[in-house]
């Protein structure tokens, strides 16, 4: 990271370290959320999430479809079956001090168009566990699931039917259904007991309370999560066949009734309260028998909740207050050179493990070479670790009295050091990327990986080391040689650590994969700037893999309708467009795509219709009287439509608001349809 802050970043520069917080969050998240095995901790997590907010509201124009602030979690496991949350299970913004809590208050207010009418609230210590749904009809409990990416998450209902605190049937009367979300977790002492067993077994010890909780939850044999000590809080509901109670509060207190844990510590205080709430929790933290790491605040009417909905991947209606960052200090033992499928270089701290707030940390990120000229870390200093909010690990800097003579400053390579190829930093830039391009092993193999990743072509069996033993021994140099593989079987068969059995799973997973949709397709391809998001929204633009090829060979022509058409797609900027513009100008890219597409069924990506208003395009104009415009806006929104400021042709529907003015008359010009704010209401399904 760099200390200028967003306002002294050129648009470029912005854009460039977006593109590198979307990347490297994204990894943290998958890292944590699904493989229980974070790198760092909570504290650099939080400083990336803080900055990427930063640049987004000095930049808006410039969010990107997979930024973080749009998503939540990692993709679910591949080992279990797949739930789809009815109402996403979304994760909370962060406030780190009194002055961002009570601009949380005062934010709602604003949405709301409330000003002194008194808002209660509900704090509750925030668990360091693994969130959990669990749908019940009719009083039992039909499926649990893990929160996964937020939208689908794993299916452990018999290894939650094994937890003591996961009632299989509620207490007394309850909604006909109603999904109850909590926090499933280990207590520090049951944690330290099983990492003691773990180590007795020869077995692999888990690195906090938080990863055994996970990987606990996460067995494939449910026996084994029944023999582990694992608690349940439950805090929250998500869909649900009638409104449970008119208050979170009483909904808690429902749920107690119901057969559930609820946190003892829970409070219901005003704003003016929640400050000394949390220097109590924090004053208490070391002392409870379980982790937690901040206070989550809850707006405490749920009719006030529904009004204020969500905005990107977090609720308006709450924040999860973090405590202070811990420090430790350790060994930096080397700076070693990453490559990434697109070139880029990145250092990273290869530290003597040092545990920090219950995380053991080995590696942490230096960002780039102007951080590492900033912070001046060399290899041998001892360095200070900050682990704030609990999960990422930032070097802060060296301790320079504990420097030993020897220690050089770190000099970054200009060529790439999988390579030889010369790096080149582009001019306001941060990232150094190695022009080696095609010829490059390192780029080759982290796209090949990315290729067969999760969220690409999920190919079981094939994972990072395979991917690498393959490549080296000449068996896979592209993507479609993964294709060709099962004529190899026999080979692969042979190999050392094999068998027949193995390479005939992975034949079958191979197999499996020859029929892709086109967003998966278009992801897996790893172009620059091209994540999940901007991915599904080139499928739905261009619907076929030969439509979206061919218009896309047609934008390399400069001035071509093509190339202008690129920029009008919903979110897709310039320097997205130029990246997809510059991949298709590349013959060799050309050769390997036609190659790949030849082995596959890539399917066509039909239109969605996320809502009753989806894909229309909607403008407010006026005063509204019975909600605010940013309400307004986001219910639109909610409903599947695109809300704009101007009225066009292409303007589907403009809601009249009294003093209307020129938009109205732009409107009736048009023949656009308007509606007045009781019509509006009405087509929202708001009573």
């Amino acid at each position: 990271m760099t200390d200028r802050t967003p306002a002294e970043l050129t648009e470029e520069e912005a854009a460039t370290e977006l593109e590198r917080l979307a990347s490297e969050i994204a990894r943290h998240d998958r890292l944590y959320n699904t493989e229980d095995a974070p790198e760092i901790t909570d504290a650099d997590y939080d400083a990336l999430r803080r900055r990427n907010t930063e640049i987004e509201v000095a930049f808006p124009s410039l969010i990107r479809p997979d930024s973080p602030s749009q998503k939540v979690g990692g993709a679910p496991a591949s080992g279990f079956g797949k739930i789809t949350h009815r109402l996403p299970m979304l994760s909370l913004d962060n406030a780190f001090s009194a002055t961002d809590f009570d601009e949380f208050c005062a934010r709602a207010r604003r949405f709301l168009g409330l000003k002194d009418v008194p808002m209660a609230i509900v704090a509750e210590p925030k668990i360091d566990g693994l969130s959990i749904s669990l749908t019940y009809e009719k009083g039992r409990l039909v499926y649990g699931a893990t929160r996964g990416d937020g939208a689908e998450g794993e299916d452990v209902t018999t290894n939650l039917r094994t937890i003591k605190d996961v009632p299989t049937r509620l207490k007394g009367a309850a909604p006909d259904r109603i999904e109850i979300r909590g926090e499933v977790f280990m207590t520090k002492a049951d944690f330290l007991a099983l990492n003691e067993a773990q180590s007795g077994a020869g077995l692999r010890s888990y690195a906090n309370p938080r990863n055994s909780a996970a990987g606990s939850l996460r067995q494939l044999d449910p026996k084994i999560t029944a023999a582990r000590a694992l608690s349940m809080f439950a805090y929250a509901f998500g869909e649900a066949s009638e409104t449970p109670a008119p208050t979170h509060w009483e909904y808690l207190e429902k749920l107690a009734k119901w057969g559930f844990k609820v946190s003892p510590l829970n409070e219901r205080l005003d704003q003016d309260g929640a400050a000394g709430f949390h220097t109590a929790m924090a004053e208490r933290r070391a002392s409870l028998p379980y982790d937690i790491d901040g206070v989550v605040y809850k707006i405490d009417d749920l009719a006030l909740q529904r009004r204020l909905g969500f905005v990107g991947r977090t609720p308006r209606w709450a924040t999860a207050w973090k405590f202070p960052a811990e420090r430790a200090t350790t060994l930096l033992e080397d700076i070693k050179i990453q490559v990434g499928r697109t070139g880029s270089l990145t250092p990273v701290a290869w530290l003597q493990g040092v545990n920090v707030g219950g995380v053991l940390v080995t590696r942490a990120t230096l960002h780039n070479e102007d951080e590492i000229t900033r912070k001046d870390v060399r290899v041998g200093d001892t360095v200070e670790l900050q682990r704030a909010g609990d999960v990422i690990p930032q070097v802060i800097g060296p301790v320079l009295d504990k420097r030993p003579k020897s220690a050089e400053p770190f000099a970054f390579p200009d060529h790439c050091p999988a390579c030889g190829s010369l790096a080149v930093r582009a001019e306001g830039e941060v990232v150094r990327r190695c022009t080696g391009g095609l010829i490059c092993p390192a780029q080759t193999i982290e796209r090949l990986v990315h290729f067969v990743s999760r969220p690409a072509f999920d190919i079981e069996h094939l994972g990072e080391q395979t991917v690498r033993a393959f490549h080296t021994d000449g068996l896979v140099d592209s993507p479609a040689d993964i294709f060709r593989l099962p004529e190899h079987e026999q080979e692969i068969a042979e190999r050392e650590g094999w068998g027949a059995t193995s390479a005939a799973n992975l034949m079958r997973s191979i197999e499996s994969r020859r029929a892709i949709s086109l967003p998966r397709f278009i992801y897996a391809l790893g172009i620059r700037r091209i994540g999940d998001a901007n991915a599904k929204l080139l499928a739905r633009h261009y619907g076929t893999l030969a439509h979206w090829r061919e218009q896309m060979v047609a934008a390399t022509i400069i001035g071509s309708e093509e190339r202008q058409a690129l920029g009008s797609i919903m979110r897709v900027g310039g320097a997205i467009a130029d990246e997809l513009v510059g991949f298709f100008a590349e013959p060799r890219n050309l050769a390997v795509l036609d190659d790949l597409a030849g082995q596959l069924n890539v399917q066509e990506e039909k239109a969605t219709t996320d809502g009753p208003l989806s894909g229309k395009s909607i403008v407010f104009t006026g005063t509204l009287t019975t909600m605010t415009r940013p309400e307004a806006k986001a219910r639109a929104e909610s409903l599947g439509a695109r809300v704009t400021d101007s009225v066009s042709k292409k303007t589907d529907l403009v809601v009249l608001g009294t003093d209307a003015g020129s938009k109205a008359k732009k409107a009736a010009e048009l023949g656009v349809t308007t509606v007045d704010e009781a019509g509006w209401r009405d087509i929202a399904g708001l009573e």
